[in-house]
């Protein structure tokens, strides 16, 4: 049984910081990309970092030098720290493991999500 199990969500204020984790099992871990995405209330999901197995990471422009991805291969853990939150990082935030070879998916597996509301 594969699962995706995302912790570290709260409430903070404007300009403070805040470290998601994301524990998974149930797979080979090193063999997936990791990512995280978040979903505001009425809009889109959205991409906001990513981690391949190597390291070689991708933010969104959003998010850019305020959050780091990372990821522990030994303890099956991708991490998330946010710092300099906005409101406007307030979301549901889901953590996803991707296999890829080439073209093809050949795992897609999505964690339950933790909230995360950025208010003073």
């Amino acid at each position: 049984q594969v699962q995706l199990v995302e912790s570290g969500g709260g409430l903070v204020q404007p300009g403070g910081s805040l470290r998601l984790s994301c524990a998974a099992s149930g797979i080979i871990f090193s063999f997936y990309v990791m990512d995280w995405y978040r979903q505001a209330p009425g809009k889109q999901r959205e991409l906001v970092a990513a981690i391949t197995s190597g390291g070689s990471t991708n933010y969104a422009d959003s998010v850019k030098g305020r959050f780091t991805i990372s990821r522990d291969n030994a303890k099956n853990t991708v991490y998330l720290q946010m710092n300099s939150l906005k409101p406007e990082d307030t979301a549901v935030y889901y953590c996803n493991a991707q296999r890829l070879r080439l073209d093809l998916v050949l795992g897609d597996y999505w964690g339950q999500g933790t909230q995360v509301t950025v208010s003073s």
